[in-house]
């Protein structure tokens, strides 16, 4: 008698547990959905204020980079994006800021920068192997005529055109190599070797086989073919009057001539 009761509490209580369980749960439940209610709500409120801001502000975000780069980085923090039809919630109010804030051919003005990235990557590609350096890149398209009705075109503005070339395909992305962003048209990725080698270049301003051989601790055969991959695909230039072949990257040339 005694044990069934003994079996009847052990039941009874695995019952109580099992039921305090589901409550915590729901309540677990209940309070994360009034959680993301509440965030859904300050967020919705943030970026009213934004808009609001976007609108107060326009003819400085449309004619200082510096400000329209840190206003861009403000909305990609809270999930908006300026250059997109909606915001990332997919709340209407983001709806057109772009064209409300830097005039009716605001995406035009983005358009026009992308177009530019593409001809001059395809333009230089030979020289550099699809491989530019970004403030080279801002450089040339900025010397585009017609740019954003004269606007001043920034990095952000180049990055954010790369950005928008991405569901297009061609392998346009922003890579670093070193300390520097770099534009690559090409879809091939550079391998840690290459990459190295380029960073290299970029703080010595050239590199030779023994160079690599005696800083990196290489074995000649190891130097030898990073340098030829690098060559055959139009990434580095090669000097061949010096004593031994020096090796130079174009991106950085063409950045100590500007």
């Amino acid at each position: 008698m005694s044990a069934r009761r003994g079996r009847g509490v052990g039941l009874s209580a695995f019952q109580n547990r099992s039921s305090l369980t589901t409550h915590y749960a729901t309540h677990g439940a209940a309070l994360r959905s009034s959680h993301l209610d509440s965030l859904k709500t300050q967020l919705s409120v943030f970026q009213s204020l934004l808009h609001t801001f976007a609108l107060q502000h326009s003819e400085k975000i449309k004619q200082d980079p510096t400000f329209r780069a840190e206003f861009a980085r403000m909305c990609t923090a809270i999930g908006v994006d300026p250059l997109a039809a909606s915001n990332a919630a997919g709340n209407k109010k983001g709806s057109g800021w772009l064209a409300k804030v830097m005039g009716a051919d605001g995406r035009e003005f983005v358009m026009q920068i992308a177009l530019r990235v593409v001809e001059v990557c395809r333009a230089t590609r030979e020289e550099n192997g699809g491989l530019m350096g970004l403030e080279e890149c801002k450089i040339r398209v900025a010397r585009g005529k017609g740019i954003g009705g004269a606007m001043e075109v920034s990095g952000d503005d180049v990055l954010r055109a790369v950005e928008s070339l991405k569901p297009l395909g061609g392998g346009f992305s922003i890579i670093r190599v070193g300390s520097k962003e770099m534009i690559r048209s090409v879809p091939k990725e550079l391998s840690t070797d290459q990459s190295t080698v380029l960073e290299a270049i970029q703080i010595l301003g050239y590199v030779t086989v023994s160079m690599l051989e005696d800083n990196l601790n290489w074995e000649n055969p190891r130097a030898e073919t990073v340098i030829e991959d690098l060559l055959a695909a139009s990434l580095i230039w090669v000097d061949t009057k010096a004593n031994e072949w020096e090796y130079w990257s174009p991106a950085s040339i063409h950045e100590f001539d500007d």
